[in-house]
């Protein structure tokens, strides 16, 4: 799942054979996850909303306007005629937590839950002590968290999970034939992000790493130390900017990898072999706002420096300025 302080509308963009990445019209959405075969989307006013693969009413959501964070199945193969296993999960205000769709068996009863995350056939969910709670088939052990109270975030994959803790560091657990719930080292991570069998962690610097299965160099991230935010696909992965853009790398068979150009996108999810993203839409129409960042400040002051001086002698037919 991929959240927002914004809101805005939704771009799709890679395998689409079940309109997954074709996301509904409107500019009120602020959180996103993309699965296997379908997609779902929280809105400002705390409704849901799914499309996409529904064989199993993994992308019908229920009514309500009480949800705060979503996630869905991401990996495993589709199939036409007997349904992909899709499921989907939602935690509510009230702290209690919602699945529908294939979801495995087990969903915890209570109200003091903070965040949740889905992986093939399992689920994890962090409570308000900061313990972490699993359910769902643990042949890997991908659903028997370690003891604890110290952990802030969580992310599952296929088969495996990770956590962050409130130290920076980061544990994993379940199945690691491929190295994938075995994090670095370290105690300067901020976030983490797992699908397939590879794991991402973004440092307080702004740098990425990755590790685990790495056979379309889905685990090995683009230098850099300017992103925000990241997610993994079942074998790619995209990261947020904080100029606004994203850049995506792995397997790219269907373009899942290759994110649309723009530099107005606040938050990004990764599918099996499609992505999601919300480009920001501003609340009101500020006069001066060139750039369209929901703000006016230095920067459109330069645009419309560079613009006077390139438009009015360059090009007259379309001018910046008007003579008296």
């Amino acid at each position: 799942m991929a959240q927002s302080t914004f809101a805005g509308s939704i771009v799709g963009w890679g395998n689409n054979y079940s309109g997954q990445a074709t996301p509904p019209d409107g500019n009120d959405f602020v959180a996103i996850a993309a699965g296997t075969g379908h997609s779902l989307a929280l809105k400002s006013d705390g409704s849901l909303i799914g499309w996409g693969y529904n064989e199993d009413g993994q992308a019908t959501p229920p009514d309500g306007k009480d949800f705060v964070a979503i996630d869905v199945h991401r990996t495993g193969v589709p199939s036409m005629l007997g349904g992909d296993g899709g499921y989907s999960i939602a935690l509510k205000s009230d702290g209690s937590i919602v699945g529908w769709g294939s979801v495995p068996d087990g969903i915890p009863d209570g109200n003091d839950y903070t965040a949740i995350a889905a992986g093939y056939d399992f689920c994890l969910a962090l409570k308000t002590g900061g313990s972490v709670f699993g359910w769902g088939y643990s042949y890997s052990g991908a659903a028997t968290p370690p003891d604890g109270n110290d952990y802030v975030a969580i992310a599952a994959g296929s088969n495996h999970s990770l956590a962050l803790k409130s130290d920076g560091s980061i544990v994993g657990w379940g199945s690691n034939y491929r190295n994938q719930a075995t994090p670095p080292d370290g105690n300067d991570f901020v976030a983490i992000a797992a699908d397939g069998h590879h794991g991402l962690a973004l440092k307080s610097n702004g740098s990425i790493v990755g590790w685990g299965y790495n056979s379309q160099g889905q685990a090995t991230p683009p230098d850099g130390n300017d992103f925000v935010a990241i997610t993994a696909g079942d074998a790619y992965s995209l990261a947020l900017k904080s100029d606004g853009s994203i850049v995506g790398w792995g397997d790219n068979y269907n373009g899942q990898a290759t994110p649309p150009d723009g530099n107005d996108f606040v938050a990004i999810a990764a599918g099996m072999s499609h992505s999601l993203a919300i480009r920001r839409s501003c609340e009101y129409n500020l006069t001066g706002d060139l750039n369209d960042d929901c703000k006016v400040d230095f920067s459109d002051f330069a645009l419309m420096a560079s613009h006077w001086l390139i438009d009015c002698d360059l090009n007259p037919e379309n001018p910046a300025c008007i003579p008296k």
